[in-house]
């Protein structure tokens, strides 16, 4: 009777079936990878089984390429929120530099993945049929924010918004997975808040400072803390 249950309630709710096993998932192969997730955990942590789990997303690797793909849509729809295109060229600038620290932070699964996937030379996300298209809205979101900057004066020149981004997600990225190392090396906590905080501000500050040609000191303690919305604050 409890089998019949609660498999009555599986087909009455098969969305949300779905996006527990997915989140299970991301779990799963960000604290194992893909060669060592396995299926058994992933279902039994959903509270689904193994049919239930191939009925809704198919094999191991379509699990995992659904999960990476549903990584990047919750960063890039993140992002749309941040309303860059109403803000000044520096402080749109600075805000997505903000963003992008705290939601590394937030989100520590999404670092395990693209490690994960990196080491595959990204292969399954090859196969994806997606993540170029939403990658493309906020590349031009970028990309219009420097050339507002370029056409007020505030930006020496139009810079490739790709290479941009890639030096923004960098600068978080390495001192994020590197922080166990480079806390042993250099004989300090660097995820205690104070070492966190100071992160932020240099990473904006040398952004700002490339951008506008101007000195880093100038974009240190000035402005910077008004722009750190508290729902992106880590503490």
């Amino acid at each position: 009777m409890a089998k019949a249950k609660r498999i009555l309630k599986w087909q009455r709710d098969p969305e949300g079936m779905r996006l527990r096993i997915l989140e299970a998932a991301k779990q799963e192969f960000a604290s194992y990878g893909l060669a060592g997730a396995r299926v058994d955990r992933i279902a039994a942590a959903a509270g689904a089984n193994k049919r239930m789990l191939y009925y809704h997303v198919g094999n191991k690797e379509d699990l995992y390429l659904e999960v990476l793909e549903g990584a990047y849509e919750k960063i890039r729809a993140e992002e749309r929120t941040l309303d860059l295109e109403h803000l000044d060229p520096p402080d749109a600038i600075a805000r997505l530099v903000d963003f992008t620290w705290n939601y590394f932070l937030r989100n520590p699964e999404f670092l395990a993945l693209l490690n994960t996937e990196n080491l595959a030379k990204a292969k399954h996300l090859k196969r994806s049929t997606k993540v170029k298209s939403m990658h493309s809205p906020f590349v031009e979101m970028i990309r219009t924010v420097v050339t507002r900057g370029v056409e007020s004066g505030d930006f020496r020149a139009a810079v490739d918004p790709v290479q941009l981004y890639i030096s923004i997600a960098a600068l978080a990225f390495f001192y994020l997975s590197n922080s166990a190392t480079l806390s042993v090396i250099f004989g300090r906590d660097l995820l205690k808040k104070d070492a966190r905080d100071e992160r932020l501000e240099h990473m904006i500050a040398l952004v700002l400072a490339a951008l506008t040609g101007k000195s880093t000191a100038v974009f240190v303690r000035a402005k910077m803390p008004a722009l750190m919305s508290v729902e992106h604050q880590v503490v």
